[in-house]
């Protein structure tokens, strides 16, 4: 090979993607700009939920949960970035039974995406809601007070917790590690305002109904922030408007969990004399 080949190869080296060992398949492969450490071919078999069919749990399939009778959620949508299925349950058990670090940013990124999903819902939602009380969009925006109520931002996220038994297992709560990633990237505070009071044991074994029994006494506001937390709203300013709230958990099923949480929030916001508006974010739907 001639000099000017060996320079010309080395040239064009310094703009070619170099390619790393993939975190999820194992393989030297092109990496994705997306998520760090997994690779263009791992990105495209990613069952992302871009458009949730069922607009209450954020289901990508027909629901026949949110349609049985008697059953009420004080959340108003759950919105996951995928759906669970067997890629997804190796990459989740990588981190939350294996350990691998590396997944934490990973996984945090993913969710991160349905917070936006949830963001662009609501705005989206807040300008059909002004059009229809007799403005036009494009006048939204030449004012700025109109412009800033279409926005929507979260005030408060709070992850669903594990049992002490579990975290002594596992050594972190994987709720709390996606919901860090969020709070920074979109500087949203978080707060262990929840405790599980009782192991109820791995969900993914138990049928719906046990689901919704095992769930029902399982959490308790979280002692240490019984005054904190009145004093971390006081702090805020003055609302005129109900605070946002967003639990955060790895995985939908029954929504069991989920609702259990948003009832014990509930009251510890209302006993504060706020009213609140609660949501869910989790990283999968199953």
């Amino acid at each position: 090979m001639s000099t000017k080949s060996i320079w010309l190869k080395g040239f064009q080296s310094l703009f070619t993607p170099s390619k790393s060992l993939c975190l999820t398949c194992g393989k030297h492969r092109q990496p994705s700009s997306q998520l760090p450490g997994i690779c263009v071919s791992c990105i495209a078999s990613i069952p992302w939920i871009v458009l949730p069919r069922c607009l209450k749990c954020g289901r990508h399939v027909g629901c026949p949960d949110c349609n049985r009778g008697g059953e009420t959620s004080l959340i108003i949508c759950n919105r996951s970035a995928v759906a669970y299925n067997s890629v997804m349950r190796e990459m989740l058990g990588q981190y939350k039974y294996r350990g691998n670090e590396r997944y934490a940013t990973v996984l945090g990124l993913m969710l991160d995406r349905a917070y936006l999903t949830l963001k662009e819902e609501r705005e989206k939602e807040r300008k059909v809601q002004l059009s229809s009380d007799g403005s036009t969009i494009s006048s939204f925006f030449q004012n700025k007070r109109a412009a800033s109520g279409i926005l929507w931002q979260a005030d408060l996220l709070v992850p669903v917790p594990v049992s002490d038994s579990r975290l002594e297992e596992r050594g972190f709560n994987q709720a709390e590690r996606l919901a860090d990633v969020v709070s920074r990237r979109r500087g949203i505070p978080q707060l262990p305002l929840l405790v599980r009071t009782h192991h109820t044991g791995k969900q993914s074994f138990k049928g719906r109904a046990e689901r919704l029994t095992a769930m029902k006494h399982a959490f308790a506001a979280n002692p240490a922030m019984i005054e904190l937390f009145p004093d971390w709203l006081s702090a805020l300013k003055p609302l005129s408007r109900p605070l946002k709230i967003i639990i955060v958990d790895d995985i939908y099923t029954t929504g069991s969990t989920l609702r259990a949480c948003a009832g014990i929030i509930q009251q510890m916001t209302e006993a504060c004399g706020y009213n609140v508006e609660i949501y869910s974010l989790t990283w999968a739907r199953s």
